[in-house]
This record gives C-alpha cells, sequence and structure tokens, in this order.
C-alpha cells in the first residue's frame, strides 16, 4: 500500500515557511500557501495566494537607482478564520504551546487536514481539525472546513472571518528594498448575512480581481452573524453557542474571478455568482477527489520505497501548478511555481525540465505554455533587433509580455552588497524553447503545431543563432561570444571591461542542433506554407544555407581531451576545494562565498551546476555522439567519460537542477554515484538542502525534472515519429516502478520495471498497433495486449 500523506507533528516556528510552501494548495489557475488561517503575516507565517500569470511592475528606489520589476502578485488574502471564547484570548498555537498538532497534507485527495489541540489563557481548551482544498474540478473556487470542539467548557464562541486586502509582496527577504504593494482600488461589501466579497485591481497592469466568501456553520445556524467591510479588509463576525464536548462547523467557501479569466464578464458578479451556486463542502470536496483521481490516472507514476513518496509530492506540486485548467490561459512555468514569490514569478529555462514530462502525459498543457512562447515571438523578434541580429532572442526571465525582466542588480546576501547581474546574456534559453517545441511534437504527432505557431518560433530563433555567429578565418569556425552558459558562475572573463564569455560548449553545441532541426523542418514543411512562411518573416531563400554552414562549424573548445565549458577555460586556475569546504562548510553558492571574500568565481575552474554536462541530459549517446560528429568533433565513450569526471569535480551543486543533471548524466552512464545525485534532487527541496530557498517557492523545474529522470532516464524512453524508443538503465534504488504515458494516438502505454524485466502494456483501443525498439530489437504491441521482456 502506497502512502499517499505528507505528515507533520507537532509546530514548530522555525520551519512554518517551509511547511507553508509545500503544503500548498492548487488547481493550475491559482493556488494558496498552507499557512494558518488564524495567524497573521510575520516572521512564522506568509500567506500568499497567486493566479497563474497575474503580473504587475512597479518602480523602486534601490541602491540610488530606480529599478523597475514586474511580480507575480500576492492576491488577497482569503484564508483569515479565527475563534475565541467570548471576551478571551484568541486561540493560536503562536501564544502557548499546543497540547497536539498535526498537519496532513494527502496527495491523492488534494486536501490539507490541521488537528490541533488549543488552550487559551483562561486554560479553556478546544479541539480543532481543519480540512482545506483549492478546487480542481472548478478552478475559481476554494474551501475551508474548521471543526471546533470545547473540552471541558461551554458558552459563546466567537469567530472572525475576513478577506484581507491589506497585502504586499514581502515573502522574500533580499527583495524588501523593491516596492510590494501592489493591490489598489480597494471595494468590499457584504451580500445578504452570509456572504462578502472583496474587490480591487493591480497598481499598473489594472488586473481587477474579486473575492467572495460565503460562511456556514453546522448543525446550528449562528447567534449573529455581522459581515464589516473596511477600506482594505472585510471582517465577518459571528458568535457561536458551543457545548463541551459537541462539535461545531464553519465551512468558508470562496471564489477567485480576475479579469483575466475567459467567459465572464464583471469578475465580481462572477465571483458572488459562483459561490452562492457553490456545494457544501461535503459536496465539493467529493467533485473536488474525483477529478484529482481523474488527474492521477493520467500521471500515473508508482514507484516503491521512500523515494516514490517523494516523487508523488513532486507529482502533486506540479498537477497543482501545472494543470488541464492552464491550458486556457496565457501562461508560462513558473520556476517556482504558484508557491511563493522567489524569482518574482518569472518564467525561465525551467520549462527544459518540465515539459519532457508534460509531453507524455498532459500534451494539451504543453502545447498552451509553448503557446506561451510563440505569443511572446514578436517580443523576442524585437529584442534580437535591438541587440543588432535576426531572428528571435528570447528573455532569461520573462513575466507577462515577453520583455526581459531579469534584474540589472541583484544582491549577496552574504556580503550586502548589490552587484551587476549579467544573467540576461544566458542566450540559450532561446534553444531551450526550440527543444522544447520539437520534443512536443515528436511525442504527440502534432504537426498542426509544429507546421503553424512552432515553426515560426523555431526558424526565427535558428535565424538569430546563424546570425549571431561570426566567423574566424584563422580558425576556420564560426564562434558565438559575448554569452552566459547554464554555469551562471562565470559572466566575464577575469580583469575583462565587458561581461560574458565565448564559445561556451552548452550554447554552441545547443545552437547547431536548433540549426538541424530548422533545416529538417523546412524540408518537412509542405512547399505552400514553406513558401508562405518565408515570406511572412522575409526570409531570404540563401539563409538556410548559411544555417547548414554554421551548423557544421560551430566551434567547440577542448582541452586536454575534456569538452572545455568556454573558450579560455583551461587558462583558469583550481580552486582549492577542500579547503573552501574545511572553512565554510556547505559552499553550493560559492559564488556568494568568493565575493564576499573580494575574489570573484570567474577566476576559477568551478560551476555551480551542469553546464557541458546538460549536453548529456538533452541528448542520449548516440545522439550526442551524432550531433558532434556533425559539427567535425569525434566524441566517443572514453572523452564522454572524462569530460563528466572533469566537471563532477569542479561543481558546487548551487542549484537544485544541478544533482538532477548528474544523476541523470551518471545513471545513463551507469556509473557509480549517480543515486547521490539523484537522492539530492529528490530531497533538495524536502529538506531545503538551498539553505532556506524552499520557503520561498518550491523548484518546480527540478521536481519535475526527478519525475522525467524514472519517466525517460531510467527507461531510456525516447518518444521519436518512428516509434517508442526504450533502454532501461534502473538504478539500485529505483528499480521497481511503474509508468503510465500518452504518446501520440497512444492514450495509455504502461511500462513495468522490477526484477530485471521490463512490462509494456497498451489499452484497449481502435488504434494502430505501437512500434517499440528496444536494444536491437523492434517489436509491435497491439491494443489491449502487453509484451513482458528480459533486460540485459
Amino acid at each position: 500500500m502506497r502512502d499517499w500523506t505528507w505528515r507533520y507533528e507537532g509546530y514548530d516556528p522555525r520551519h512554518e515557511r517551509l511547511r507553508e510552501a509545500l503544503c500548498t494548495l492548487g488547481n493550475g489557475r491559482f493556488a494558496t500557501r498552507g499557512a494558518a488561517p488564524e495567524a497573521a503575516r510575520g516572521p512564522a507565517h506568509y500567506p500568499g495566494t497567486y493566479a497563474a500569470g497575474c503580473y504587475d511592475r512597479l518602480v523602486s528606489s534601490v541602491a540610488g537607482r530606480e529599478v523597475e520589476n514586474e511580480d507575480l502578485v500576492n492576491l488577497p488574502n482569503w484564508l483569515p478564520l479565527r475563534f475565541r471564547a467570548a471576551g478571551g484570548d484568541w486561540f493560536t498555537p503562536d501564544a502557548r504551546v499546543p497540547l497536539a498538532y498535526e498537519q496532513v497534507l494527502d496527495l491523492r485527495r488534494g486536501r490539507l487536514t490541521r488537528r490541533m489541540r488549543l488552550c487559551d489563557g483562561a486554560g479553556r481548551v478546544i479541539a480543532v481539525e481543519q480540512r482545506r482544498i483549492v478546487h480542481m474540478r472548478d478552478p475559481h473556487l476554494a474551501a475551508l472546513s474548521t471543526r471546533l470542539t470545547p473540552e471541558g467548557w461551554s458558552g459563546e464562541l466567537e469567530v472572525e472571518s475576513a478577506l484581507d486586502g491589506d497585502v504586499t509582496n514581502a515573502g522574500v527577504e533580499r527583495y524588501r528594498d523593491l516596492d510590494g504593494r501592489h493591490l489598489t482600488g480597494h471595494a468590499t461589501g457584504a451580500v445578504g448575512p452570509a456572504t462578502v466579497w472583496l474587490d480591487c485591481r493591480t497598481a499598473s497592469s489594472g488586473v481587477r480581481v474579486a473575492m467572495a466568501a460565503r460562511v456556514r456553520v453546522r448543525p446550528e445556524p449562528p447567534l449573529t452573524s455581522s459581515p464589516e467591510p473596511g477600506p482594505l479588509a472585510v471582517v465577518h463576525r459571528l458568535a457561536l453557542a458551543v457545548t463541551d464536548g459537541r462539535p461545531v462547523t464553519v465551512e468558508k467557501t470562496v471564489a477567485l474571478h480576475t479579469s483575466r479569466d475567459p467567459a465572464i464578464g464583471d469578475p465580481l458578479d462572477a465571483a458572488l455568482d459562483r459561490v452562492a451556486g457553490a456545494a457544501d463542502f461535503s459536496g465539493l470536496l467529493a467533485s473536488h477527489t474525483t477529478a484529482w483521481a481523474h488527474l492521477w490516472r493520467r500521471a500515473e507514476l508508482d514507484v516503491a520505497n521512500r523515494a516514490g513518496k517523494v516523487l508523488r509530492l513532486h507529482l502533486f506540486h506540479v498537477l497543482q501548478t501545472l494543470s488541464p485548467h492552464t491550458a486556457g490561459l496565457d501562461v508560462g512555468v513558473p520556476a517556482r511555481g504558484l508557491h511563493g514569490e522567489a524569482y518574482r514569478g518569472h518564467v525561465f529555462w525551467d520549462e527544459l525540465f518540465v515539459l519532457p514530462y508534460l509531453d507524455l502525459h498532459l500534451p494539451e498543457v504543453s502545447r498552451a505554455l509553448l503557446g506561451y512562447r510563440c505569443r511572446r515571438l514578436g517580443a523576442a523578434c524585437r529584442a534580437a533587433a535591438e541587440a543588432g541580429h535576426k531572428g528571435a532572442m528570447y528573455p532569461w526571465q520573462s513575466g507577462s509580455d515577453g520583455r526581459e525582466e531579469t534584474q540589472l542588480l541583484h544582491l549577496n546576501p552574504r556580503s550586502g552588497r548589490w552587484l551587476p547581474d549579467h544573467s540576461r546574456l544566458q542566450q540559450h534559453v532561446g534553444s531551450a524553447v526550440a527543444y522544447n517545441i520539437w520534443r512536443y511534437c515528436e511525442a504527440s504527432g502534432d504537426t498542426g503545431f509544429l507546421y503553424g505557431d512552432g515553426a515560426e518560433t523555431l526558424l526565427q530563433i535558428a535565424r538569430f543563432w546563424a546570425d549571431s555567429a561570426l566567423w574566424d578565418p584563422a580558425r576556420e569556425r564560426y564562434r558565438i561570444l559575448g554569452v552566459m552558459g547554464p554555469d551562471e558562475y562565470h559572466d566575464a572573463y577575469p580583469g575583462a571591461d565587458r561581461p560574458g564569455i565565448d564559445d561556451n560548449a552548452y550554447t554552441n553545441v545547443t545552437a547547431a542542433w536548433v540549426l538541424a532541426r530548422a533545416l529538417d523542418l523546412c524540408r518537412a514543411l509542405p512547399r505552400h506554407r514553406r513558401d508562405e512562411l518565408f515570406e511572412r518573416v522575409a526570409l531570404d531563400p540563401a539563409e538556410p544555407e548559411l544555417w547548414e554552414d554554421v551548423s557544421r562549424r560551430l566551434r567547440v573548445p577542448f582541452h586536454q581531451g575534456v569538452i572545455s565549458q568556454f573558450d579560455g577555460y583551461a587558462d583558469l586556475p583550481a580552486l582549492d576545494w577542500d579547503g573552501y569546504r574545511r572553512r565554510y562548510g556547505d559552499i553550493r553558492r560559492l559564488d556568494r562565498i568568493l565575493e564576499a571574500e573580494g575574489d570573484s568565481v570567474n577566476r576559477y575552474q568551478a560551476s555551480k551546476q551542469a553546464d557541458v554536462l546538460m549536453l548529456g541530459y538533452l541528448f542520449p549517446p548516440d545522439e550526442l555522439a551524432a550531433l558532434f560528429g556533425r559539427l567535425g568533433y569525434p566524441l566517443d565513450d572514453a572523452r564522454w567519460r572524462t569530460t563528466v569526471d572533469h566537471y563532477l569535480a569542479r561543481t558546487s551543486h548551487g542549484s537544485t537542477l544541478s544533482g538532477l543533471v548528474h544523476g541523470w548524466v551518471l545513471a545513463r552512464a551507469r556509473r557509480a554515484g549517480a543515486w547521490r545525485h539523484v537522492h539530492e534532487a529528490l530531497t533538495g527541496d524536502v529538506a531545503d538542502l538551498q539553505g532556506g530557498t524552499t520557503e520561498e517557492g518550491i523548484h518546480l523545474g527540478a521536481m519535475a525534472g526527478t519525475l522525467d529522470l524514472v519517466q525517460r532516464c531510467l527507461t531510456g524512453l525516447e518518444p521519436r515519429s518512428d516509434a517508442l524508443r526504450l533502454d532501461p538503465a534502473p538504478l539500485p534504488q529505483l528499480s521497481d516502478f511503474t509508468l503510465t504515458v500518452r504518446y501520440r494516438d497512444h492514450w495509455d502505454v504502461t511500462l513495468r520495471l522490477g526484477s530485471g524485466r521490463l512490462g509494456v502494456g497498451v489499452s484497449e483501443s481502435d488504434g494502430s498497433p505501437l512500434t517499440v525498439r528496444l536494444g536491437g530489437r523492434t517489436l509491435t504491441i497491439a491494443p489491449g495486449t502487453a509484451r513482458t521482456l528480459d533486460l540485459p
């Protein structure tokens, strides 16, 4: 029997914010952190509700400069609900140590339950059971059921429920100097004795946000019910008659609408209508549980042991951030989910680690997320033109409209200094967009997207790389200069007067791959569509000839049999890794440590996370060897192993993605040490290995990447246009699992790995047989049948 619960025993305010992030509930449209409804914002608590794609832009004064930042907005807090014996102290675990405290996240049902026994200043005890959902069937609803049982006393219980609009974006300490007051134009009111509402808008983007809350009391109605609208919040006060040992339940149902929602008129009218028609808590819970059951069926991943429990938590948070409800929105992949305010809710390259999982379970969501990028192609083309290039240059950080949102300064909390931020030089994000387009279409067979918006986007990205590459006659190679790689530590050469490094291997190799795929696409497009597309983007018919040349002659630097991370990398000195570990212990953020010492990580052969090794994450060995061969460089197994060993010893793992990539690469190479890195990827958020970052929002890319590690890395699964290819490489700690994927017109393909055998089953349908390639064997599996194969 698999464990579907995530449980915390006891109350520890030091860890409450971490628990809040990991107990976030959401449905793909909005999410709410697992904050205590009776507690106000403070050092121990940070309530936050975030709607996908709801951004706002403000200007702040930082270090003597005017800084403009766009944030995913912390919306009005719908949670507040507190209670006390008439005239007494409010019951809260923060006032007195609770007599009992338990918090349980039910992953199967998407339900958060808190059980407490609290005592007030007069010694009165109350038992509390509180259940919370953010509805997965109706993505505009949430509900909170609070059962209160007095122990050893009877009398009158006062309850306050509220919708609080007096909130700011203040969940990340290092952003505190930035203006976080994004909500304005508040209005509040009541409809009858049971329903209150709050209406406001974002300060600059003008998104209207409306909430309505209905409160019902069972089994008897309240003695009094008094809604009290205020300027920033509306409070609903109730008085209840309670008897020793007899429970009373307060049900709070909330509707949230914004002006970005489709198929509504006024957001406030929509919220009021929706909450008025909502079922009671038991009815909402039933339909919510059914919706989750359907979703779990589409995303089945059953792994034995403790790792399986963590993977279920990861999958739960992925599905809460990017559910089928997301498919109707114009949103990207928020790197920190809808779980907090880190990275200001921006979209990075993390979709590179998320979409490969979704492609094989929720392809309609993948397509919608790719649509976010395609709709911002115009902004990417303008950015390229401003940089003096053709094509599309996607931003490192993206928000509402696709402009570059990366800050110009960042704070080193260790030194307290604001430093230049050159992250926008990570132009490889465009290759990630192209990669996701191509892989999605291979998995889904969606030629409508590939030949439509996908084609224009991919060709414009290829165009940018061809135009960015400079011919070096001395080397007889094309070069890409002044960029940053995924490593993120190296943003300039020591003592250089300009930022950026040259010929980053990851950037150049992925650029060559994009150019090659663009050429494949040009050949595959129907002629009329190709001609139409070339005319639309004013593409000279001779440009593909340049793409062909660049895709074969981009420079990749090497040193001592190792793929160099960038040109000049070999000239940098080694770092005293052991010495720094002895002095600091945790050196994941080596860049901050060195800067605080007056040094720079740019001076050393040191990486924050996988850079060159990312190539082994993206491409299976035969494809990677062929890609290097196209560029004129031999890459055999020995050279790749030497490269892997070189960077394993020089990486600080300052990103949750690093353990994932290293574990993936080692697992595919069947190398010792893979599990250590995989285990770090699995526990990165649940154990908060990055030291306080998880409470600011989970790391969605790392969570989805661990799911994909089981799905594609350990099975060797490669969805291609001609067949589903498999080449299992299980780890001893992850060698027994079952998963179900959707591949093209096969909605349910089940893979079972265990005891040295691989089972492949295809659900019954009228569809065509599934072609599977495993090693040198080609199998045809008819719908409604299964095959079991012995592994080498």
